[in-house]
């Protein structure tokens, strides 16, 4: 009877919960090593290149550099400065520049009155449709009462 009472403290689930843990702290500790050697191998690697490697590096650097279209960007640059630059009283609408603009706020109008008499006529649609629907309700409720009778 002893031993099985000492088999019962020695095996308590108090025991066995510090032994997982344990091994859990063990199993963490060398995940976090195999992660921490894996980085500091690549980053040896990555500073230890070869001559050849460095030379490829090199190269697709001054084809990139090469491939820039440098001109263009300069232009660019230099058409938002002369944008920037250019005073307002500078710029001047030309008169047909006036009536495309005038004209294109009266087609504008008209769209949104079309909007409008739109939203009417589909206001009314449904207006009517709800009615025949009553309509038809009532009628069918009327024909249920009499066919009850």
């Amino acid at each position: 009877m002893e031993g099985q009472q000492a088999r019962k403290m020695r095996f308590s689930f108090k025991n066995a919960t510090i032994v997982v843990c344990f091994v859990n702290l063990i199993a963490a500790l060398l995940l976090l090593q195999g992660f921490v050697g894996i980085s500091h191998r690549r980053s040896a690697s990555a500073r230890q290149l070869d001559p050849a490697q460095l030379r490829y590096i090199l190269e697709s650097e001054e084809i990139r550099r090469a491939m820039e279209p440098v001109e263009l960007i300069k232009r660019i640059k230099e058409i938002e400065q002369e944008a920037f630059n250019e005073p307002e009283a500078e710029i001047q609408q030309v008169p047909k520049q006036t009536a495309a603009v005038d004209l294109s706020k009266r087609l504008k109008d008209l769209r949104a009155m079309n909007d409008a008499n739109s939203q009417k006529a589909l206001e009314e649609w449904r207006k009517r449709k709800m009615e025949r629907a009553r309509q038809r309700e009532i009628e069918k409720n009327g024909t249920v009462t009499s066919q009850t009778v």
